[in-house]
């Protein structure tokens, strides 16, 4: 009993971390600077958040109070507590500069269990936000598209469960009498797109195309190397600024500051839940930490990229907050944003009658959600690369191209797995549940600094946390303030994900960790 528990705690020491890269047949290219992770980090942060829940997050839902004008705050809050997180994830990559961000982490600091778990972890989180961006982008794709008269067929626009509900739905009113040009525009939608859909043995092929293209298409990027695909990024992020800067340029002449009261119309619980869904907002500066391996000098600029991103995007979120909630009045907001199907910066510019920069702001969106979705694609495949070089998963993941020295395995792997769900599912709820999964990542991080500050307490920290226990502590804190305001049922969905991997952990994973064979 104790060498099976011994096992399950067992360490991974810094340099062996450090050793079990060094071989050239699994070392990956280290080509990206400071600079290249920064713009890394703002590319995957500035994303599906702020062009579209800071709607959600000033008006809010059917369940949680909206922040209104104070939203501004709510951005102010998120920021500092991923500030103190951020802090840390800087340290631990100057003193891991591996990929694998928290899962390597987390294996030199609770052992090879808690390090499954958290590895476990970041693919719900990468995975599920794959999923989410791409469906959300292809439907801001799908409607510039039509604002150029170009329609996709019914059946190649929409998931097969949602489709199928639909036409189910459709076909009871229409039975009862109701006419067509009654049913609501969804409803007509999904009727014709199985009607119109090809049949394979008698079953409708309904499918998200443009969805699942996408996924494809940034994969073989990803595939081909990672500077092509960092340059493809830079390309994405600078146009997405120029975007946001449009909005907040353009916007500040229409601002009203009587739309600016009440500030905090449902008070510190309107601030609190606005702070929990912008969170999600946030989400990607730790996906710069998985790019350690491919940086030239990983102990300078991997904190420069963590740390820079955040606080660029820190000062836009806030900016466009501002800009926002002061072009629609709050009652306004909360009615319209709850039923608009279009990015709520693309509808405040509507409101205040300017049409054209509407349209500019859903193709900064487009852009925004396209390069989230390379860079969260890209996070996932070095997280299961880490834990396949591990022996955690089988050893073909970690095999790495001879040519393009990139994880290809384990990029065409996701690549065709998110390009599955994205094609034939409808993802739900998934901002909650990617938010609790991060949250707790954060927080075990945060901690590890703490415990690697007395085991390893002469080991080299080219960065280090300032006042140090108290920030870590600080970022626990912030972190736990955030998951409070998140539903029960997410915390039941998380812990159902956990135990799935924990079965797969014992029946493989223990068994075929280099760790325990060393």
């Amino acid at each position: 009993m104790v060498n099976f528990s011994q096992k399950l705690f067992k360490i991974k020491d810094l340099s062996r971390i450090l050793a079990d890269s060094a071989p050239s047949e699994k070392r990956l290219k280290k080509v990206l600077g400071a600079g290249d992770l920064v713009l890394m980090g703002i590319g995957v942060i500035v994303g599906a958040g702020i062009f579209a829940t800071v709607g959600t997050a000033a008006a809010g839902d059917a369940l949680r109070p909206g922040a209104g004008p104070a939203l501004i705050l709510s951005f102010a809050i998120t920021a500092v507590a991923c500030a103190f997180a951020a802090l840390c994830y800087a340290e631990m990559a100057s003193l891991v500069p591996i990929s694998g961000s928290a899962y390597t982490y987390s294996y030199a600091t609770f052992g090879e269990l808690v390090a499954w778990i958290i590895g476990w972890d970041l693919i719900l989180e990468y995975g599920v936000g794959s999923v989410a961006v791409s469906l959300s982008w292809s439907g801001y794709f799908q409607s510039f598209l039509r604002s150029l008269g170009i329609d996709f067929p019914a059946w190649a626009t929409i998931d097969f469960r949602s489709a199928i509900q639909g036409f189910e739905k459709a076909a009871t009113l229409l039975s009862s009498g109701t006419p067509y040009d009654k049913l609501t525009p969804a409803l007509q939608h999904a009727w014709n797109a199985v009607h119109g859909a090809p049949h394979i043995l008698g079953f409708p092929v309904v499918c998200n195309l443009p969805a699942s293209l996408v996924v494809l298409i940034l994969t073989a990027i990803l595939v081909r190397g990672i500077r092509e695909s960092s340059t493809f990024n830079i390309v994405i992020v600078i146009i997405k600024l120029l975007v946001l800067a449009f909005f907040i340029g353009v916007g500040a002449f229409h601002v009203k500051p009587q739309n600016w009261t009440p500030f905090a119309p449902n008070g510190f619980a309107g601030i609190k839940a606005g702070a929990a869904i912008a969170f999600f907002a946030y989400i990607g500066f730790d996906v710069v930490s998985t790019a350690a391996e491919e940086t030239r000098n990983p102990k300078r600029d991997v904190p420069i990229g963590i740390l820079g991103s955040l606080a660029a995007c820190a000062l836009i979120y806030m900016s466009v907050a501002a800009v926002f909630t002061g072009l629609v009045p709050f009652a306004a907001l909360k009615s319209a944003v709850l039923n608009e199907k279009a990015g709520s910066l693309a509808f405040a510019m509507n409101y205040v009658n300017l049409g054209w920069a509407a349209g500019i702001i859903a193709m900064g969106s487009i852009a925004a959600q396209l390069a989230v979705l390379l860079i969260l694609q890209m996070g996932q495949s070095r997280i299961l690369f880490s834990m396949a070089r591990d022996g955690l998963l089988p050893p073909a993941l970690a095999r790495v191209h001879p040519r393009y020295k990139t994880p290809h395995v384990t990029t065409i792997l996701v690549g065709l797995i998110v390009a599955f769900f994205a094609a034939f599912t409808n993802i739900e709820e998934m901002v909650d549940l990617t938010n609790v999964g991060t949250l707790f990542a954060f927080t075990l991080v945060c901690l590890g600094v703490i415990i690697l500050r007395v085991k390893e307490p002469n080991r080299h920290r080219s960065f280090s946390v300032p006042f140090s226990p108290v920030t870590p502590l600080l970022g626990v804190a912030g972190c736990v303030f955030l998951m409070t305001a998140l539903p029960g049922v997410t915390w039941l969905r998380f812990v159902l994900w956990l135990v799935t991997g924990l079965v797969i952990y014992f029946l493989y994973s223990i068994h075929n960790s280099l760790l325990h064979k060393k």
